[in-house]
Order: structure tokens, then C-alpha cells, then sequence
């Protein structure tokens, strides 16, 4: 080692500053420092750079204690340049920065003083290497070793204090440093990065709103860190990103704001972890409050974030349906592309597991229905089916919830929806007839009948409570006049005969029923009797039923022709058990009316013709008896009213009965397909043996 070959330095200096006490390194330091000072005092510029040359060679070298002699040379350079360092800056910083991955952890540690003390002299001059010193930090503060990471705190806080003083920094350049790292996983590196953004935040001469969508989503996820330390200040730092939103709504772009959507949707999902859900739902419930209409795109999107999480007090949930209902109600029309992606959502959650999400669900439809009617009737050929499929809902608020919508939509005026009845598809005859229905009440009937037909279960099962509610919310005349005039389209016969006896069950047996019965029996106007004429050519598929109807209606005389019309009725187990379903509703308090005109001279001779025809029909059963022993008990001699002419009646039946005639003919000519069916069935078995 000689003085030449470490020239301005003297070899005896670098073997000081190479020991591998720190004492003695520390001396030739300050050798340095005096040598520096003395070189550019007298203006030796070259042979100062060619001192930073060596020292740059000794921070670089194999050795280890040299290394570390370098990195502490290089300080003493800075700190004797003092104001006069800048120029040298490069000189001064870019090998301390290689030394920041070297195994030796104490090389690690006197390159984090050295370079403290470089920055703390260069100042503004470092942030030509900013990218660099700030990929270092961020390595360190994961560092393995305790002493590294408190001295890389330290330059840490210096640099950001360098960066806040000046206020022409390249902020965007920060943030594609922080964007490039926000989906770190290591504690320490995400508490480095939330601290960063802190202090820059918090800098007035900065402002960071323009980049909350880039790095939310990482901020958000950095929520369900294992650290309580690293939650927290990510927590603060939202809440901070928030009321700057708050304070700056205009600093959000339209982009951004979808883009922010986006992310608190994800993270306002039931699966991700407690407290990113619930400071999604308050960015969420903050944001309709600032942006109000300009959210409305966005509605359905905020529906599915929320309407899962409605059953926790804890959340913003509530907060947010809410005030997403009172935008509704402040906009009396939305972009149809929205209302499709919002009934999208809808049905997409009204069979979900909570019951208060359902019960959600049921009153948006119900709103939007008061709100925009024009608009949801669109899509009311979804709906219905789904809706009416919620009748069967476990839960009693949601079923009662469920059919006050329904009533509500039926009910609605032909004025309200924008619907013509010709779209429909129906004859004119039809049209006709369903004329004092509303349309929506028309659409409803026809989803309800395909879903009938579709699910013949739903029919046995659940038709007989569907009808029966929905006549209590509704005007049953209505229900029935548009139920029997669509069910005349059907092609399956036994589709419409199965309709029939349901309905016909619940015309005869529900109370909700009564002023329906009550109308059909007095026939007073003309809607009454229109009302009747379509009931009895529907009931023309099931003679039995349609005896019922004129047995209710008082119509004895035509009852009495469509007994004698029975004979002609292939005598099924089916006929028969609806027979005997007769007998017991003669018997019953609904009916007491017919028993009592039995004594009537004006209806004794055509009701006992009925009833004696039911009882020839029947096998000896229960209810043979039973109607036998009621004949019995009517006297010879009239006690009622003196016999006169039969009174011309209200209907006028010829065209009934031939509707009757026609119905009796292709029921028979179904029966016989059947049996022929199933005897070439049989023929076939055979012949496959």
C-alpha cells in the first residue's frame, strides 16, 4: 500500500480508515473532513474528485471493514463540502447506494448513516436519485435486522422532509413508485408505503386525490394485515383519503370514480375481511352523499355490494339502501341500460339465503313500481315469474311483502303503464273481454299461468293460497275474468281442467271470495254478467264446476240441462270425485241459500231435477247418502212463494251452451287420444319383447 497508488490520500490514512476498530476508522474521518476542506479551499477540484474516486473504490471493495472505511469516508466528504457538496452529489451517494445489499448487516447499517449524513447535506440535490434512495427505504424497512430498519426510519423521515420542501416535486412520480408496490404482502413494507402517502397527504403543497383510485384497492387490502399497527394507520389513512374527497369532490374524475366503484364493491363483498367491508361501505355511503345523481349509473353496482350486508348493524348497509331510495325518489327517470342492470341485480338476489336482503329486494321493486313504472313494466315479464315463485317464501314478511307488490303492479291504471293490450297477442274477442282489467293484471295472469303450466306442482300445491291472497289485495272479479279468458287459449286440455277445479275450489270456499259469489249470484250490470259469461265458458271443461257456478248463480233451469248434458260424460274417477266435492258444498254454509229453494215454488222442480241427476251419477258413498237423505227431506207441496213462469234469465245461454257442446266434444276427443295412446303404447311394449 503506498501513497500513490490512494493519491490525495496518503496510504496511511486508508489504513486507518480500514481498520476494523471504529475508533480509529473514525479518526482518518476526520483526516478526511480536513483534506476536503483544504482541497476545495484552494480551488483543487481534480484532486477532490479523484479523493471521491478512491473512496468510491474502498466503499465498493470486497473486504468488508473496507467497505465500511469507505462508506464512512464518504460521509466525512459530505459533511466537510457542507453547502459546496451538491455538485458532487453522484459522487457522494451512488456507492453508498450499492451497499444496501450487502449480506453484512453492518455494512447495511454504516451505509444507512452515511447516507443520512449525505442527504442531510446534499438536501434537494439527492432527488435526482429519488427513485433509487426510495427503493431502498423500501427494501430496508423489511430489513432482517432491527438496528438496520430504525437507522433506515431515520433517513426515511429526512427524505420525506427534503421532499415536502420542495414544492415543484414530482408527485407522479412518487405515486408510480407506490402504485408499482401497493400489493406488497410484508407488514413493514405496507406500513412504509402507508406512511409515504400520509405525509404526503397531509402536505398541502400536494395533492394526491387525483391517485386514490390507483392505489385504493391496495390500501384496502392492506386492511387484513396480521399487524393491528399496520391497520390502523391504513385505516386512518382512508379516513383522511375520504374527507379530502369530501372537502374536493370536483378532484375525482368520472373515470376515477368508477374505478373506485369498482374496488369498494370488491372489498364491500360478505367474504372479505370485517373492517375493509365496513370502510367499503362507508366510501360507499360517503360518495352517493357527495355525488348524488351522478351515482345513479352506478346503482346497481351499489346494490350488490349492499344489499347482502343489510343484516349487520355494524355496516353501513342500511345507511346506503336508504339514501340510494331517496335518489330514486329525487329522479323521476334513469337510463334504461341502468334499470336493466338494476332489475339484473334484483332477481339475482330476491331468493337469497337473509331475509332481510329478500325483504330489501321486494321494496326496491315496489319502489321503483311507484316511481318509474313505465320504465320496470319493461322487465315485468321477469319479474312476475320470480315474484310470484317468492309466494312460496318461508318467511311470513316476505310473503306478505311479496303480494302487496303484486297487488300494487296489478293494480296499477292503463294510464300509468305505457302498455297497449294488442302486444299481447290476443283476439279481439279477447281484448273485449278483458277490457276492464288493467294490462299489468293481463301480464301478470299470463305469467302466472305459464309458471302454472310450467310447474304443475306449484299449481297443486301452492295455486289454491296464490289465488286466494291475491284476492284478498285485489279485485277478485278481475283476477277471474283475466285467468278464464286466457285460460280459453291454452291448447292442453288437462291444463286448463286442473286450472278450472282450483279455481273453482276457491270461488266456492274462500271468504275473501264472498262478494264475488255475491256478484255472480244477483248478476246486476253488465260487467257482472260479462264477468259470468267468461267464468261459465271457462267452466265448460269441467261440467261438474260449471254445475257448481249456475247452482251459485241461481241459474237452476240451465243447471238442469247441464245434468241431463252428464250422461253424455264419460263417468271418470276424476267426474266422480268432483261429484262428490258438490254434494259437500250443497251441504255447506256457503250454499245454504240453494238448499233453502228447495221449498221455493219457482226453483223446487229444476233443483231437484239437478240434484236427483247427481245422485243417479253417483256410486252408494258417503255423500250418495247424503244427498239422498236431502231429497228425502224436501216436502211434496211447495212451502215457499206460490208457483210462476220462470223468470226470462239475465244470460243469455244459447251461446253457452254451445261453447258447452263444443268443450264436452273436444273433451271427449281427448279422452279418446289418450286411450289410444296408451293402448299403442301397450301394443308397442309388446312387440319391443
Amino acid at each position: 500500500m503506498t501513497d500513490n497508488q490512494y493519491a490525495p490520500l496518503t496510504a496511511n490514512i486508508v489504513r486507518t480508515l480500514t481498520d476494523k476498530l471504529y475508533e480509529k476508522r473514525k479518526a482518518a474521518a476526520l483526516d478526511i473532513e480536513k483534506l476536503v476542506r483544504d482541497l476545495h479551499a484552494t480551488n483543487q477540484l481534480s484532486q477532490l474528485e479523484k479523493l471521491l474516486t478512491v473512496l468510491r473504490e474502498l466503499a465498493m471493495a470486497s473486504n468488508g471493514h473496507t467497505r465500511k472505511g469507505g462508506l464512512i469516508g464518504l460521509a466525512a466528504a459530505a459533511i466537510a463540502l457542507g453547502k459546496n457538496a451538491p455538485p458532487y452529489t453522484v459522487h457522494l451517494i451512488e456507492p453508498v447506494l450499492s451497499c444496501f445489499n450487502d449480506p453484512d448487516l453492518r455494512v447495511r447499517y454504516y451505509a444507512c448513516e452515511s447516507l443520512y449524513n449525505i442527504v442531510k447535506i446534499c438536501k434537494t440535490a439527492v432527488l435526482s436519485h429519488f427513485d433509487q434512495l426510495f427503493d431502498v427505504m423500501w427494501k430496508l424497512s423489511a430489513d432482517t435486522d432491527q438496528n438496520v430498519r430504525s437507522g433506515a426510519e431515520l433517513l426515511d423521515r429526512l427524505l420525506m422532509d427534503i421532499v415536502v420542501s420542495k414544492e415543484d416535486f414530482d408527485i407522479a412520480n412518487l405515486m408510480s413508485l407506490i402504485r408499482d408496490r401497493i400489493y406488497v404482502q410484508t407488514s413493514s413494507n405496507r406500513k412504509f408505503i402507508v406512511t409515504w402517502l400520509n405525509v404526503m397527504l397531509t402536505t398541502p403543497a400536494f395533492n394526491l386525490l387525483p391517485y386514490v383510485a390507483e392505489v385504493s384497492d391496495g390500501l384496502f387490502r392492506m386492511l387484513a394485515d396480521g399487524q393491528p399497527a399496520v391497520r390502523d394507520v391504513t385505516e386512518t389513512l382512508l379516513g383522511q383519503f375520504l374527507q379530502g374527497i369530501h372537502n374536493k369532490p370536483e378532484a375525482l374524475s368520472p373515470e376515477d370514480r368508477s374505478q373506485m366503484v369498482s374496488v369498494l364493491l370488491a372489498h364491500a363483498h360478505e367474504d372479505e375481511p370485517p373492517l375493509g367491508r365496513k370502510l367499503a361501505l362507508i366510501w360507499m355511503d360517503e360518495f352517493i352523499r357527495i355525488y348524488k345523481e351522478k351515482m345513479l349509473p352506478y346503482l346497481s353496482t351499489y346494490l350488490t355490494a349492499v344489499l347482502p350486508s343489510l343484516d349487520c348493524e355494524d355496516l353501513k348497509a342500511k345507511s346506503v339502501n336508504d339514501y340510494l331510495l331517496l335518489l330514486i325518489d329525487m329522479n323521476s327517470k334513469i337510463d334504461e341500460q341502468t334499470m336493466a342492470c338494476i332489475v339484473e341485480v334484483l332477481l339475482k338476489f330476491v331468493g337469497y339465503g337473509k331475509q332481510e336482503t329478500r325483504i330489501a329486494v321486494l321494496n326496491w321493486i315496489r319502489h321503483l313500481n311507484a316511481t318509474m313504472p313505465s320504465q320496470l313494466f319493461v322487465h315485468m315479464e321477469r319479474i312476475f315469474p320470480v315474484l310470484l315463485g317468492t309466494l312460496s317464501d318461508t318467511s311470513d314478511e316476505v310473503l306478505l311483502l311479496d303480494l302487496h307488490l303484486l297487488s300494487d303492479i296489478c293494480q296499477s291504471n292503463t294510464e300509468r303503464y305505457d302498455v297497449d293490450l294488442s302486444s299481447f297477442q290476443l283476439s279481439e274477442d279477447t281484448l273485449k273481454n278483458l277490457a276492464p282489467v288493467s294490462p299489468s293484471l293481463v301480464k301478470f295472469a299470463v305469467s302466472l299461468l305459464e309458471m302454472f303450466r310450467a310447474e304443475p306442482a306449484l299449481l297443486n300445491d301452492r295455486g289454491v293460497l296464490i289465488i286466494r291472497q291475491l284476492c284478498l289485495l285485489m279485485e277478485p272479479a278481475h283476477i277471474y275474468r283475466a285467468l278464464c279468458v286466457l285460460l280459453l287459449r291454452e291448447q292442453s286440455i288437462t291444463f286448463i281442467q286442473n286450472a278450472v277445479s282450483m279455481l273453482h275450489g276457491v270461488l266456492l270456499t274462500a271468504t275473501e271470495l264472498f262478494i264475488l259469489r255475491d256478484q255472480l249470484r244477483k248478476l246486476e250490470g253488465k260487467d257482472s254478467i260479462s264477468l259470468f259469461e267468461c267464468v261459465f265458458r271457462c267452466w265448460c271443461y269441467r261440467p261438474i264446476a260449471l254445475l257448481g257456478l249456475c247452482l251459485l248463480s241461481q241459474n237452476y233451469a240451465q243447471a238442469a240441462e247441464i245434468a241431463l248434458l252428464l250422461s253424455e260424460v264419460d263417468m271418470t274417477l276424476d267426474v266422480l270425485v268432483e261429484i262428490d266435492k258438490l254434494v259437500n258444498m250443497i251441504e255447506s254454509p256457503v250454499l245454504a241459500y240453494v238448499r233453502m229453494d228447495l221449498l221455493s215454488a219457482s226453483h223446487q222442480r229444476s233443483l231437484s231435477t239437478v240434484l236427483s241427476a247427481l245422485l243417479m251419477l253417483m256410486p252408494q258413498s258417503d255423500a250418495f247418502h247424503t244427498l239422498h237423505k236431502r231429497l228425502q227431506a224436501v216436502p211434496a207441496l211447495t212451502v215457499i212463494g206460490k208457483e210462476s213462469p220462470p223468470s226470462k234469465p239475465k244470460v243469455n245461454f244459447a251461446p253457452l251452451f254451445e261453447c258447452l257442446r263444443s268443450a264436452l266434444t273436444r273433451r271427449q276427443t281427448e279422452i279418446r287420444r289418450k286411450h289410444r295412446d296408451v293402448l299403442l303404447a301397450s301394443i308397442q311394449k309388446m312387440n319391443m319383447r
